[in-house]
């Protein structure tokens, strides 16, 4: 697989979104060994970038993914995230980006994920209470002593991404990015000006672009614990009209014999090489299709239809999701 770049940071065109495995989606936590399977099976197509993060489970996917990369430590580049768990007794679901509980964060990640350092660190979510600088020049005393290597950001925007990257340079940010989530295009000008890649979680739209949902009955089958369940796209009406966008991406797989799910993440790939999707799955053959997407050629004509796709119906979190990312 061809290489990206996330600042100076080098890593393979697509990567491989843990979360799912532990948390947050239908199935979660059912199978460890099948998502250990997957880890190893994504190691072997040559995939680096493994995302995890504190708060998923909270904690069970990072231990996980500790697991999963015994003996293959040196072969992936480990990202994983703080900032939404408050380490004072608060709990999970607390935004805190101080120096204090940062301190506290990363010693708990280390331990999880079974690693002497992290080699990308993000900011979970940017956290109202701290001021940027604070958070960054923590962060940076953590590269000074070795235990990460590179400082990321998530679902930040541009005053924010500027502020922090003045303190120590930046190496990426996480977002959400598909054909069904277009916003970060806005920002992409200023991350290029300043050499920071970015990282684009849920690629596939949190499976509804691979086709997989095709009524309210699908939804219904998920899991409860399950973010779509009550996710603004999957419900109501959104999700009927949500539908052509899903048809019209598998007209375009068809026409090149690929999957819905290798032409979204194509088009991911071909937005640039600074930008990295890592789709999220617990399957190992899910990870051999979604790293095959690295060899489907898109003609201008397929990525023009792409580019002009009707955007999506309803937000791309609940509204009290949103008030955490930063528009």
């Amino acid at each position: 697989m061809q290489s990206a770049h996330l600042g100076p940071l080098e890593v393979a065109r697509i990567g491989l979104g843990a979360m799912g495995m532990s948390f947050g989606y239908t199935g979660a936590g059912s199978d460890d060994a099948e998502a250990i399977r997957a880890v190893h099976r994504a190691v072997d197509l040559g995939v680096t970038l493994i995302d995890t993060a504190e708060i998923y489970g909270p904690y069970t996917n990072e231990e996980l993914v500790g697991r999963a990369l015994q003996g293959r430590r040196d072969q992936v580049v480990v990202a994983t995230k703080f900032g939404m768990v408050a380490h004072d007794g608060r709990g999970p679901w607390t935004p805190d980006s101080s120096p204090a509980n940062i301190r506290l964060a990363v010693e708990g990640s280390l331990r999880r994920l079974r690693t002497d350092r992290i080699d990308l660190y993000y900011q979970h979510r940017v956290d109202p209470g701290t001021p940027i600088e604070d958070t960054v020049g923590a962060l940076a005393e953590l590269v000074e002593q070795g235990k990460i290597r590179h400082i990321g950001l998530s679902e930040a925007w541009r005053d924010t991404v500027r502020r922090a990257h003045a303190v120590h340079p930046i190496a990426a940010l996480q977002s959400e990015y598909s054909l069904w989530t277009r916003d970060q295009e806005q920002i992409l000008p200023l991350l290029r000006e300043l050499g920071i890649g970015l990282v684009a979680y849920s690629p596939l739209g949190r499976g509804f672009l691979t086709g997989a949902i095709r009524g309210p009955q699908d939804v219904e089958a998920l899991d409860d614990g399950d973010f779509r369940k009550d996710h603004p796209r999957f419900t109501g009406e959104n999700l009927a009209r949500n539908l052509r966008i899903a048809d019209e991406v598998r007209a375009v797989a068809d026409q090149v014999g690929a999957t819905p799910a290798q032409v979204a993440l194509a088009w991911l790939l071909a937005q640039g090489g600074d930008v990295v999707p890592i789709p999220g799955t617990r399957r190992a053959d899910r990870v051999a299709e979604n790293v095959a997407a690295a060899d489907v050629q898109l003609d201008a004509r397929q990525l023009a239809v792409l580019d002009g796709l009707t955007p999506a119906e309803g937000g791309h979190h609940t509204d009290a999701q949103m008030e955490l990312i930063e528009r």
